[in-house]
C-alpha cells in the first residue's frame, strides 16, 4: 500500500526577487519547477485572486521524497498580512546557517544550536546548526491551534497522521505519516487561530483511490470541505485530482491523488530559467516605482 506523503507548505510571495534570493542564496534550495497561469486556479491555488499568478517549487531535491516550498506570486499583490497560524519551518542545515552568516541575512541565535530566521514576507524559519543529512534537511513544519484535543483527534483520526512525540511544556504535538518524511507540529496558543491574508495550505498526496472517502469521512464528520473532489488541468502536464479541507482552525488541507501527482511534480531542469524570465518579464516593481505607488496588500 503506498503511503500517505506530506508534500509541500504554500507561502504567498509579493516580492519574487527577494524571495529566491532567500531560498535559493540563504537557504539553498534549488527551483525544482515554475509555472505562470493566465487566471485563478479553480481550487484557489493562489489564494481568493482571479488574476495572473505563478507557482514556483523550491526545494532540497525532487519532490517525490523531499518536503519542498510553494511561492505563489500574484501579480499586482506586494505584500499580504501575517496572522498567528503558521509557526515555523525547521530544517537542519549548518550549511544555510554559514550562507546566512556570510551573506549578511540577519540571524537570531536561540538555545541547542537553533537559529531563528525570516523570509520575505516575515515567514519564520528555524535552522538547526546540524550536518545537512543526505535525505530530506526539511524536518516540521509548525502550525499554531486553539485547542490541542480537537486538532489531534481531526489530524490523528481523521487524517491517519501517527502521534510521533508530544510536550506538555510546550503545549504541543509531532504528527507524521512516517519517520523519514516531513511532520507536522500542532501547537496550542491558547487563543483564537487568525489566518490574515497570507494563510498557507499544506498538501499531503495519497492513492487516488483514497479520495473519495477521504471525502465522505470528512462529510459523516460534519467537518469542513473547501473543494469537493475535482480534477485539476496544468497545460502540458498530468490533470491531479484533489479535495481540499479545512480543519477545527480553519488549516487548509488540500489532498492530491498520488500517481498524477508524482507526473505532474517531475523535476524540469529549465525551472530556475522559466523562473528568472518571468521575474525580468515582470515590470511591475519598476512601474509602481515610477509612479511612486506601492504594490497593492491583500
Amino acid at each position: 500500500m503506498v503511503l500517505r506523503r506530506t508534500l509541500h507548505f504554500v507561502f504567498k510571495v509579493g516580492d519574487r526577487s527577494k524571495t529566491a534570493y532567500f531560498y535559493r542564496d540563504v537557504l539553498g534550495m534549488k527551483v525544482l519547477r515554475h509555472e505562470e497561469f493566465e487566471e485563478g486556479c479553480r481550487a484557489t491555488c493562489n489564494g481568493p485572486y482571479d488574476g495572473k499568478w505563478s507557482k514556483t517549487m523550491v526545494g532540497f531535491g525532487p519532490e517525490e521524497n523531499h518536503f519542498v516550498a510553494e511561492l505563489t506570486y500574484n501579480y499586482g499583490v506586494g505584500e499580504y498580512r501575517l496572522g498567528n497560524d503558521f509557526l515555523g519551518l525547521t530544517l537542519q542545515s549548518s550549511r544555510a546557517v554559514s550562507s546566512a552568516r556570510a551573506l549578511g541575512w540577519p540571524l537570531t541565535q536561540l538555545p541547542e544550536a537553533v537559529f531563528l530566521t525570516q523570509a520575505p514576507g516575515g515567514y519564520h524559519f528555524y535552522l538547526l546548526d546540524q550536518e545537512q543529512p543526505e535525505s530530506d534537511p526539511v524536518q516540521k513544519v509548525s502550525l499554531a491551534v486553539s485547542d490541542l484535543q480537537r486538532s489531534l483527534h481531526y489530524w490523528s483520526t481523521l487524517l491517519g497522521m501517527k502521534v510521533m512525540e508530544t510536550s506538555e511544556e510546550r503545549k504541543s504535538v509531532l504528527l507524521g505519516f512516517s519517520e523519514n518524511q516531513c511532520k507536522i507540529e500542532l501547537q496550542d496558543i491558547g487563543a483564537p487561530v487568525d489566518h490574515g491574508t497570507a494563510f498557507g495550505r499544506i498538501a499531503i498526496s495519497c492513492p487516488r483511490e483514497q479520495l473519495p472517502d477521504i471525502e465522505a469521512v470528512m462529510i459523516k464528520e460534519n467537518q469542513k470541505i473547501l473543494t469537493p473532489l475535482v480534477s485539476l488541468d496544468t497545460p502540458g502536464k498530468a490533470s491531479v485530482e484533489v479535495v481540499i479541507l479545512a480543519d477545527p482552525d480553519g488549516h487548509e488541507i488540500c489532498f492530491v491523488g498520488d500517481e498524477a501527482f508524482r507526473q505532474l511534480s517531475a523535476l524540469d531542469p529549465s525551472g530556475n530559467e522559466l523562473l528568472e524570465k518571468a521575474m525580468a518579464a515582470d515590470k511591475s516593481e519598476e512601474w509602481f516605482a515610477k509612479h511612486n505607488k506601492l504594490k497593492a496588500s491583500a
